[in-house]
């Protein structure tokens, strides 16, 4: 239906080179468009062994496809092989077509070349964006390790919104609070009587400026009188302000003596230390009170209560919480402290209130008095003074020892309800459980002294 002039027209206008290849795998016949980048490369192809003119990796798949031919299977959509040519690689896609009985096959084939370098751009394009990611997180690590340790203040400040986007340690302690609280928040509201768009334009107005002036401001949480050194630089199309901050030195170099000695007591102090919110959930804690609790990291403590450690639980966390939350502080509370384990330290307690600052905190002081009491051979005895001795001794005579020390015994037993009682602020149910009785046995004991309706109104 088509002519043979017309169709070989057809076929090298549809394909960048037709072959006509034998069944043994000559050429018998090469159609190409004399426009067509591969006229050069094919003008000798015809009457040679295609397997000749392919690499070695592309060679058996002619053999394969020859094979598969004979067997009377059907060949493949289409193959893909590389020609070897004196310019280098020669990548094409053939679809191949039976033609004639003989065997003859056509193969219509498209140059990969354009696909083949777009490709190897794209690979090109990801190599370079991936080392691109490697210098930034490079650049990122290095950034991190200055701020890191570098014992400069530093604070870097966006100019479009004025909060902060990043800040090292010492800024964040010269600020008194955490880098986690600090970042993002707006820099003018961290100093006392600072609007946000002054703050920010006196800022620049100091980093574009040739003097070499600063910015005084006091810290709204510390209270610490600071000084503001501000640079300008724009990254990403965004401008940035690098503020260098530094603690006045007028009055603060006894603060920094202070802090630095509280901290030494803080980390080699033998009595445990223990930070908790107005709740008793623990904040922080020092080696000792690790050792105390047989607690491997601070880590594991935090966010629990310290009513975990006490023998009493609750009950002994919430006297010793009410009376400091009362007085501002507690001293000498008696109890035992457990572990994880089952272990159990006898221990004195006191306790302060943390009130004067923005967040506030209780101070746990934990003195392991285990050693003292077994050189005392047992837990001291309530009433133990001279007044006591005497009027015990001056019972000796006068009345038997079991009379003795039956009317001892209730004056003891009058004490330690009255103290419980006291240190429960009359709360009945805790004062039953920190003596170890029931509720309705306290009730009698109350009656039984007199004291059922002592402190009924607090």
């Amino acid at each position: 239906m088509i002519e043979p002039d017309l169709l070989n027209s057809v076929l090298a206008a549809e394909s960048d080179v037709a072959l006509i290849v034998s069944d043994t795998g000559h050429i018998q016949s090469v159609l190409i468009d004399p426009s067509s980048p591969m006229s050069g490369v094919t003008s000798d192809w015809e009457g040679r062994s295609l397997r000749d003119l392919l690499g070695p990796d592309s060679a058996p798949k002619i053999d394969t496809l020859l094979t598969r031919l004979a067997d009377g299977e059907n060949p493949p959509r289409a193959i893909e092989v590389n020609h070897i040519d004196a310019g280098g690689s020669l990548p094409v896609r053939y679809s191949v077509h039976p033609l004639q009985k003989d065997g003859s096959l056509l193969f219509l084939g498209r140059d990969l070349r354009v696909i083949a370098e777009t490709h190897r751009q794209l690979v090109q394009a990801q190599v370079a964006l991936e080392r691109g990611y490697e210098e930034r997180r490079e650049y990122d690590a290095r950034y991190r390790m200055l701020l890191a340790n570098t014992r400069d203040a530093v604070v870097f400040v966006s100019v479009s919104d004025g909060r902060i986007k990043d800040l090292n340690a010492p800024a964040a302690s010269l600020l008194g609070a955490t880098r986690d609280e600090l970042t993002g928040a707006p820099f003018s509201q961290e100093f006392k009587d600072r609007r946000r768009g002054e703050f920010v334009d006196a800022l620049i107005a100091l980093a574009m400026s040739d003097a070499t002036e600063d910015l005084t401001v006091q810290a709204r949480r510390s209270r610490y009188k600071l000084h503001v050194h501000p640079a300008m630089f724009r990254a990403a199309g965004e401008r940035i302000l690098i503020c260098r901050i530094e603690a006045a030195t007028d009055g603060l170099a006894l603060d920094d003596r202070l802090t630095s000695n509280l901290s030494a007591l803080y980390r080699g102090s033998t009595d445990g230390f223990v930070f908790t919110d107005l709740k008793g959930m623990i904040e922080d804690a020092n080696e000792s009170f690790l050792e105390l609790t047989n607690s491997a990291q601070v880590g594991e403590l935090r966010g629990r209560s310290l009513a975990d450690f006490l023998a009493r639980g609750q009950i002994d966390l919430s006297v010793m919480l009410e009376n400091a939350m009362r007085s501002g502080h507690m001293r000498s509370y008696s109890t035992r402290l457990t572990n994880d384990f089952g272990g159990k330290i006898s221990v004195e307690m006191s306790v302060a209130h943390l009130n004067g600052r923005d967040k506030p905190a209780m101070a746990f002081i934990i003195r392991d008095v285990s050693r003292t009491e077994a050189l005392r051979g047992g837990p001291p005895v309530i009433g133990g003074d001279e007044t006591a001795h005497s009027s015990v001794i001056e019972l000796v005579g006068s009345a038997s020892l079991k009379d003795i020390v039956a009317e001892t015994s209730e004056v003891i037993e009058k004490l330690c309800i009255e103290a419980a009682v006291d240190l429960t602020r009359n709360n009945r149910a805790a004062a039953a459980e920190m003596l170890g009785l029931s509720r309705q046995s306290l009730y009698v004991k109350l009656r039984k002294y007199g004291l059922l309706h002592k402190d009924s109104d607090s």
